[in-house]
């Protein structure tokens, strides 16, 4: 479900900056914060797929999936709004763990991505 050309693309900044009034420092801020809480969450939501704690899947999955949303990374959203469904009804949770791997394996090229974009924000100011 990982789109590639999302993955070697920039990151589509446009919600930011629509809800920033295209300011960079918001932006840098929103950003920072999104480094620091989506391992967090990736964290948590790896222990209950661990634990097959279907009900906690659906609400890390519930709670990471506007991060990715944020800097135009929707594939990682339906993936995350894919897992948070079939969690809720418990439909096809044999498919949860490798759906959940796509998106960890993921996260170094967006990490890389949102530096990237770091990068370039602070050229503005």
């Amino acid at each position: 479900m990982i789109d590639l050309s999302k993955s070697q693309n920039d990151l589509d900044l446009s919600y930011l900056k629509e809800l920033s009034g295209d300011s960079p420092d918001f932006m840098l801020e929103m950003l920072d914060t999104l480094e620091l809480q989506i391992p967090q969450y990736m964290a948590e939501l790896r222990a209950a797929l661990d634990a097959q704690n279907w009900t906690a899947v659906s609400n890390f999955a519930h709670k990471i999936k506007p991060t990715f949303f944020y800097v135009g990374r929707e594939d990682l959203r339906d993936c995350m709004q894919l897992i948070e469904r079939n969690a809720k009804e418990l439909k096809e949770i044999d498919t949860l763990p490798n759906l959940a791997n796509e998106v960890f394996d993921e996260m170094k090229q967006l990490f890389n991505q949102v530096d990237k974009a770091k990068e370039q924000l602070k050229q503005r100011i």
